[in-house]
């Protein structure tokens, strides 16, 4: 274990946080570059040998497809390296599992590459970075880890599974019907279900796949459209009419949408835009019925979905 290196890749976010006092809430995210971060840490508290990078410094709301292009690019670099036996991300929470998702649909990785976050920034009086960081390096540092994962406060989350569901709390993310893959405790694991990732690419998949990125100049444009009360077509036919190429509708209980709502989605349809059906519950997944128009998402939340159908109107298939 001692031996083990592994790349700590910075992307800003809370962990990188500073305020002006004694606040968790009133800082400026992205302030704090990764080496700083890690070198703050005591050299024997990590336990081997690490590197840092920082690929980009950004509040993780502001996330952009530039950034998740070149962080895979990164990822898959590092990954693909012999003396390299895991990839750690530091990562704003907002935007976390879009990431996380992201990241594993495009490379799924044989080698562990752990989201790491915290919900205080660096200057607070205690903040919860530097455990979290602790806690990702045990992760990627342990025999038989693979996939994309997010640790926080202790807990392992899957890359699918993982969301973000307190605003404020340091345990802010949760793996729904799911559960936790497990728990760091005092560097070491304690595993509570299999690692859900089944590894399908090749590293020349994942290669093939950055290059799709890389030369992609405008990605295909998806929005997510919610049902509620009283919900009807008026937005979806101006997004139709400013050339949408795909939509999400976030349905009620099992993926249900509005009479109205549901009519605006069908003429998009007919109109060759692509809709994909998820819920807004944060549990459970949308099952199929007989009477169905629209495709489900595969139990994705649907921001994740919205992922899914960007990627395969760009010609992957994930």
């Amino acid at each position: 274990m001692q031996n083990k290196k592994i790349v700590i890749l910075g992307t800003g976010g809370t962990i990188a946080g500073v305020a002006g006092n004694a606040s968790n809430v009133d800082y400026t995210a992205a302030q704090v570059a990764v080496s700083d971060l890690v070198g703050s840490i005591a050299g024997s508290a990590l336990y081997g040998a690490v590197e840092t990078e920082q690929v980009a410094q950004i509040d993780s709301k502001d996330m952009s497809f530039e950034v998740w292009t070149a962080l895979a690019k990164r990822v898959q670099h590092h990954v693909s390296r012999n003396d390299v036996t895991g990839v750690v991300v530091t990562h704003g929470t907002d935007t976390l599992e879009e990431t996380a998702y992201f990241l594993q649909t495009v490379l799924s990785p044989p080698k562990p590459v752990v989201l790491t976050c915290a919900m205080r920034p660096a200057s607070a009086l205690v903040p919860d970075g530097p455990q979290n960081i602790l806690d990702a390096l045990a992760v990627a540092r342990h025999d038989g880890a693979q996939g994309v994962v997010v640790v926080c406060a202790g807990a392992i989350h899957g890359a699918e599974d993982v969301q973000k569901i307190h605003t404020y709390q340091l345990n802010a993310f949760g793996s729904g019907d799911a559960g936790v893959i497990g728990y760091i405790e005092e560097n070491s694991l304690k595993l509570v279900r299999n690692w859900p990732v089944a590894q399908q690419k090749s590293a020349q998949e994942a290669i093939e796949n950055i290059a799709d990125l890389d030369h992609t100049n405008l990605w295909p444009r998806v929005e997510i459209v919610m049902n509620y009360a009283g919900a009807n077509g008026a937005l979806v036919d101006v997004l139709v009419a400013s050339s949408v190429q795909g939509l999400v509708v976030a349905g009620t209980g099992n993926g249900t949408v509005h009479k109205a709502l549901e009519d605006a989605l069908l003429r998009a349809q007919a109109q060759g835009v692509q809709v994909l059906r998820a819920t807004r519950c944060t549990q459970g997944r949308v099952l199929a019925r007989a009477d169905d128009r629209f495709c489900a998402s595969g139990g994705l939340s649907p921001v994740k979905t919205r992922i899914l159908l960007m990627l395969r109107l760009m010609g992957m298939n994930p």
